[in-house]
């Protein structure tokens, strides 16, 4: 593709790409390889790494991974590389302290999640799916420390998480330093051409530039986006910090976590989250940042349609059903399956064990605070005493404002 109408799409083509993107470093690359591809060329190498350190994607991954799908959709190759070496190491990017190596068996079952969830976006049928540990487990020792040869100690001091940690006394292990090593050889080893991220990956992937030019390789271009912020409003979305919206939550959690964000929180999630078929709510969208319009009824659509992303239409309407039942009314769920519960050799259960066993908490000490804080509801009435025991019958359980559960209690031998 020649001439004015090259150039016509390869304007196009980089206006697609930058769409919603906060910072591109190296332009002319990018340029240069979008004009070779269009002119028949190979079509780009794109990348996006994603360390299993969870089980879940949330909705901060999927700002890049709709990216990535941008590009495969204009032809290119989109690479999703499942970091399953890298989890073992650890990001240290914006963390304050050393995170504790994951297990390998850990990172092996986080990993089998991942590609379903990530079939949500992306054509994986078209896509190149890897995982660095084909090459990394495999990489002898002299090559490792060859590849470490090419940066410096300086230079990565100059990282300001690095350098935060440094002047508060903060420890860092040598092990954080090799992790953007690692990312950077997982450029050369795809010979990517650009690589997604966030603005938090600023440093790692400029690195990669650095060390492929060592590997002999054109460097990549680099696509920066910005952040989700997590549910809380301040911090970016991350399970660890628990204010994450997974992708795979069921749906309910998802639509209450959405109608629960602040309005400024809740446009941010629009202008990173937008997708073409939301091009209708641009106008409400430009209401609102006037300071008019109504950004309940808004909030509503923006959660309506996140969940039917990822659940379908018939979820996302069974969603705002029980949002408007359970939490705007103070209803119950209409479809509450009842739960068969086994008594211990004393005919009773504790309260704390109940809700922990019935799926409401993660654990005890989670119940405990839920219960001082008068989250906690039998039949209706709210608890106040953590040693409460019940005995043999039917229990509606409420834990916190969403959480349900019908309990029939039963003598079924010592509780567990």
């Amino acid at each position: 593709m020649t001439g004015a109408h090259g150039k016509r799409e390869l304007q196009r083509q980089l206006e697609r790409v930058l769409a919603g993107a906060e910072e591109l470093l190296g332009e002319e690359e990018l340029r240069a390889r979008l004009a070779e591809a269009l002119a028949g060329g190979a079509p780009l190498r794109v990348k996006l790494g994603v360390d299993p350190s969870t089980p879940d994607l949330h909705l901060g991954h999927t700002v890049v991974l709709h990216k990535l799908r941008v590009f495969q959709e204009l032809g290119h190759v989109p690479i999703f590389l499942i970091g399953d070496f890298t989890a073992r190491i650890g990001d240290p990017s914006g963390r304050k302290k050393t995170r504790p190596a994951l297990d390998p068996d850990a990172v092996r079952r986080n990993a089998e999640t991942y590609l379903e969830q990530v079939a949500a976006i992306l054509d994986v049928e078209r896509a190149e799916v890897r995982f660095n540990s084909e090459w990394m487990n495999e990489l002898p020792a002299e090559e490792f420390v060859r590849l470490c040869s090419h940066y410096t100690v300086a230079r990565i001091l100059e990282r300001d998480d690095f350098q935060q940690r440094y002047a508060a006394g903060e420890p860092i292990s040598v092990h954080e330093f090799l992790y953007p090593f690692v990312q950077a050889y997982d450029s050369v080893v795809l010979r990517a051409d650009l690589e997604l991220g966030g603005t938090d990956q600023r440093f790692n992937l400029l690195m990669a530039r650095e060390i492929q030019r060592a590997y002999g390789q054109a460097p990549q271009a680099v696509l920066l986006h910005p952040l989700l912020v997590g549910t809380d409003g301040r911090e970016k979305m991350s399970k660890s910090l628990g204010n994450a919206i997974g992708i795979h939550e069921p749906p309910e959690e998802v639509y209450g976590k959405t109608m629960r964000l602040s309005d400024e929180t809740m446009l941010g999630y629009f202008d990173l989250l937008q997708v073409a078929s939301w091009e209708d709510l641009r106008p409400a969208r430009a209401e609102l940042g006037r300071g008019g319009g109504d950004p309940f009824v808004f909030k509503q659509e923006l959660a309506r349609r996140l969940v039917e992303r990822f659940h379908g239409e018939r979820a996302a309407e069974r969603a705002a059903a029980h949002f408007r039942r359970v939490v705007r009314e103070g209803g119950t769920p209409d479809d509450l399956p009842e739960r068969e519960v086994p008594l211990g050799s004393d005919g009773e259960i504790g309260l704390l064990e109940l809700l922990e066993r019935l799926g409401l908490v993660e654990s005890r000490s989670e119940a405990r605070r839920l219960v001082a804080q008068g989250a906690v509801q039998i039949d209706g009435e709210r608890v106040s005493d953590p040693t409460r025991r019940l005995g043999p019958g039917v229990h509606l359980l409420r834990a916190g404002r969403r959480r349900f559960a019908r309990a029939r209690l039963r003598p079924g031998g010592p509780s567990p």
